[in-house]
């Protein structure tokens, strides 16, 4: 049993790259960078890291399904765009145990795909997950609209990465690929529909040092965390309990950025204990929720 679950360290990683991520590059927005500026980075990154993948293997590609990859990566992309906007606008802390709900996405996805009837465990996971995401956006700061756009940006985030998750566990367990074609091909087309976003891009704050600073290494974890839970899922398949470990995260977010902000600043800094309990206790309801609907849905 322990041997069918060592891959699951994979996305275990994956949750604390991204958090750590997510700071870096919550830092670089508090200085004025946009959502395009922080996608050419970590999308630029992603792609030349996942291009090592291409001297794993030897496979010959079918010019007839390139259309997959290159469906994939739109889905890579919006799911960063909703991601980036999501901490532009809102905190860390909120922000990311809303990303937990993908898991519960990816488990209804798999479900219908499959043409079984979703169990009323994932119901009840639905609900409870509902619960906790209301904890988390009642402690909101600042303006409730800025909180409603950080709920939807998460949200759509969470359903464009999990159409993408099911997309290459369903793609790469075909003859037709590995990991060592698919995913360098996929990160090439997201390299290449980033060129779109240079018209927003601010050139001027790679003059700072400390914004570039954190641009670098922020696009670098996120596109380490990539590696990661892409890894896993073409190689492994089992998306469902990848993405169990993987909301995490959630937990990770609240404690991380609550613990950033006290020793370098940040708006997580200002907000009371009890504000920041109960945006612990909704991230763990939303973990516990994707965690029922698996082990038990």
């Amino acid at each position: 049993m322990l041997a069918d679950s060592f891959h699951l360290i994979f996305p275990l990683l994956a949750s604390l790259l991204f958090v750590g991520g997510l700071l870096f590059l919550k830092r670089a927005t508090l200085a004025g960078a946009n959502p395009w500026t922080v996608s050419i980075v970590a999308n630029y990154w992603g792609a030349v890291l996942f291009s090592f993948f291409w001297f794993t293997s030897d496979l010959v590609v079918t010019p007839g399904l390139i259309w997959q990859p290159a469906l994939v990566a739109v889905f890579y992309i919006l799911g960063q765009i909703g991601t980036f906007s999501a901490i532009n606008y809102g905190d860390v802390s909120i922000a990311a145990p809303l990303f937990g709900i993908k898991v519960l996405l990816v488990a209804v996805l798999l479900t219908v795909i499959g043409g079984q009837t979703l169990p009323l465990t994932i119901w009840g996971a639905a609900i409870l997950a509902t619960v906790g995401i209301a904890l988390v956006q009642w402690t909101g700061s600042g303006k409730r609209s800025r909180l409603w756009y950080t709920i939807l940006s998460a949200f759509a985030a969470s359903l464009s990465f999990s159409i993408f998750d099911v997309l290459v566990q369903t793609f790469c367990s075909s003859e037709h690929w590995d990991t060592g074609r698919f995913l360098p091909i996929m990160f090439w087309f997201v390299g290449l529909y980033t060129i779109v976003f240079f018209k927003g891009i601010q050139r001027p704050l790679f003059a700072d040092p400390q914004v570039r600073r954190s641009l670098f290494f922020g696009g670098m974890l996120i596109a380490m965390q990539a590696i990661c839970i892409v890894f896993a899922l073409s190689a492994f398949g089992d998306a469902a309990r990848v993405n169990v470990v993987y909301s995490m995260r959630g937990i990770w977010g609240v404690l991380l950025a609550w613990v950033t902000a006290i020793l370098f600043g940040g708006s997580e800094a200002d907000l009371t204990r009890r504000t920041m309990a109960t945006r612990l206790g909704g991230a763990t309801l939303i973990t516990t929720s994707v965690v029922i609907a698996i082990l038990f849905g």
